[in-house]
């Protein structure tokens, strides 16, 4: 798709009646402007990451918090808001502005529109390929989760729309929560001859063999590029491990370095990893490892429109993150000359639906592959007053509206809800429906469990998750956010050592007592024994309580009190 073909059917789209803004010419200038990304090189990479399953476009808040603490403060990606718009030269007030922030969302989200979308971003790599011949489509993982119909089809409807998108290679993370059987199903039979699944740190439990290639060697206008895989590490920890018992993962940084040396020994003229390891963790590993060119990461859903460059032993590593929700397409170009990397050119596009024609034929994949879950999705449960989001360290407006149903429901104290990042935005006066209870709540560990817990246990379980996000050594984070809480009322430091970020515990004025027990209500166990007890879905039980409130105001947010954050520009709002 050249040029001049792609700005006719931009036109066709605005006589069809796709909203553009303001008009069909100024959509088209837009378009022209923010897709205009001149080839470079003779290698080139696109990369698309933690899509979880969005087939349609959506709308998508960022966040605004994203705290950094030790050597991680104030340098990205935790930086939001304007201090974001500051570090990165974009103007505020802008199509980019929107997209890489979350400032005046509410506003601008009904100008610029919705967000992602298959069709729309087929139709943009075409676009790219057609200047950039034997271009790599790489996905970072998390595609295969976060919907109703990924949910029902146990991942089905998003398998096929990697191998018509064009997908080349692929790394894991929520896929394996489907289970070991069905990801090697899918890359045996699915994927067999057309996508390739590559992770250096999965391996076989009884004797350690790889579970899947390390890495591929691909020949990209002569030159060999090798891509490596990294899974996300702590998949077993972070999901139930019955989930995979026979595989084993980990950050496994020594033998990332054996596999780096590996290719370069094969004859590999550039390395590349693509990695579900989360943004800080690859920052630390592009610091240890030698030889690696570039990181495309995820996990993290961090859209951070310039690299980062880090310096190694060996050399220097551009390392850069994809965001989510099918929100960003990265663009990476490099310049391979006499066997190394000599320049590269790096953009983070993002996919405005209505600047970018649906492709025919993903719409209609998508339409088909929806079929038989569109009534069930379709159903209008209650209206919003406010904007429904998720994303932020601590809580999000829709993770709220979990937990006052987990109580109202349950007749509980206190709730917990899992600090989950993915998750669609929701306008003020929009209908919630079933599908956006599922955006937030699709996985295949569902259960809602109601404890009996005293006071050190649930301050033991705030340690721990506060932990796992702001724990100083990036290889300690799992990559999740702050677990939400509803009902009692904390403090957290951030920059504190672990058993002593949270404070200040308490239940309607009254301190939390170590010794006293508490009835808390959670969703999202991890343990056989709770998967046995089967506890109802926790969508069944927010859509019910949803169709008894019809109207849903906007809810106020059970936030902590945060200590020593003062000037730390990861916060805002």
């Amino acid at each position: 798709m050249d040029r001049r073909e792609f700005l006719h059917l931009l036109g066709m789209a605005s006589v069809a009646g796709m909203p553009l803004p303001l008009s069909a010419a100024r959509a088209e200038q837009a378009a022209e402007e923010l897709y205009d990304a001149p080839a470079f090189g003779n290698v080139s990479l696109l990369h698309i990451t933690d899509s979880h399953a969005q087939l349609r476009p959506i709308y998508f808040r960022e966040p605004n918090v994203n705290l950094g603490v030790g050597s991680m403060a104030g340098r990205p990606p935790h930086v939001v808001g304007e201090a974001f718009l500051k570090q990165f030269g974009i103007a505020p007030n802008t199509r980019l502005s929107h997209a890489f922030t979350y400032l005046d969302f509410q506003r601008y989200a009904p100008i610029y529109g919705k967000v992602g979308g298959f069709a729309h971003i087929a139709t943009l790599i075409k676009r790219l390929r057609a200047t950039r011949p034997g271009a790599l489509l790489l996905d970072g993982g998390d595609m295969w989760q976060g919907s109703g119909s990924a949910l029902w089809s146990k991942g089905q409807d998003m398998v096929e729309a990697a191998k018509l998108l064009g997908v080349d290679l692929m790394t894991l993370h929520w896929e394996s929560t489907f289970g070991q059987d069905r990801v090697k199903e899918v890359a045996e039979k699915d994927f067999a001859g057309r996508i390739e699944i590559i992770a250096q740190n999965i391996k076989t439990a009884d004797f350690g063999d790889p579970v899947f290639k390390p890495y591929v060697m691909r020949a990209v206008n002569g030159v060999k590029v090798a891509i490596i895989g990294q899974a996300m590490p702590y998949t077993p920890i972070a999901h139930p491990r019955y989930f995979v018992p026979d595989w084993t993962f980990g950050i496994q940084e020594d033998n990332m370095q054996k596999t780096v040396d590996a290719a370069r020994a094969e004859g590999a003229q550039a390395v590349v990893l693509l990695s579900h390891n989360g943004m800080d963790v690859d920052l630390k590993m592009a610091s240890r490892v030698s030889g690696i060119d570039a990181i495309l990461g995820g996990h993290t859903h961090d859209g951070v429109p310039t690299p980062s460059i880090v310096e190694n032993a060996g050399g220097k590593t551009i390392v850069m993150n994809g965001g989510s929700a099918g929100k960003f397409i990265g663009v990476l170009d490099l310049d391979v000359k006499g066997g190394r990397v000599a320049d590269y050119r790096y953009r983070l596009l993002p996919v405005f639906a209505n600047l970018l024609p649906a492709d025919a034929e993903m719409e209609a994949l998508i339409a088909k592959t929806r079929a038989p879950y569109e009534s069930k999705l379709g159903e209008k449960l209650a209206v919003s007053e406010g904007l429904l989001y998720r994303r932020g360290n601590f809580n999000g407006s829709f993770d709220q509206i979990i937990l006052d149903a987990l109580m109202a429901e349950k007749d509980a104290e206190i709730s917990f809800s899992p600090g989950f990042r993915w998750g669609t935005t929701i306008l003020p006066g929009e209908p919630i429906t079933m599908e956006n209870v599922l955006d937030q709540t699709a996985i295949t560990y569902p259960y809602v469990t109601v404890t009996q817990m005293n006071g050190s246990q649930i301050k033991q379980i705030l340690e721990d998750v506060c932990d796992n996000l702001f724990n100083e050594d990036p290889y300690h984070q799992q990559g999740g956010d702050m677990v939400r809480v509803g009902g009692m009322s904390y403090s957290c430091d951030p920059t504190a050592t672990i058993g002593n970020r949270i404070g200040d515990m308490t239940l309607k004025g009254n301190p939390i007592e170590a010794d006293k027990t508490y009835k808390v209500a959670g969703w999202a166990p991890v343990s056989e024994a709770a998967r046995d007890a089967g506890g109802e879905p926790i969508w069944e039980l927010v859509a019910r309580h949803l169709r008894t409130k019809k109207t849903i105001a906007a809810p106020k947010l059970n936030l902590p009190r945060l200590k020593n954050v003062d000037g730390n520009i990861g916060i805002a709002g």
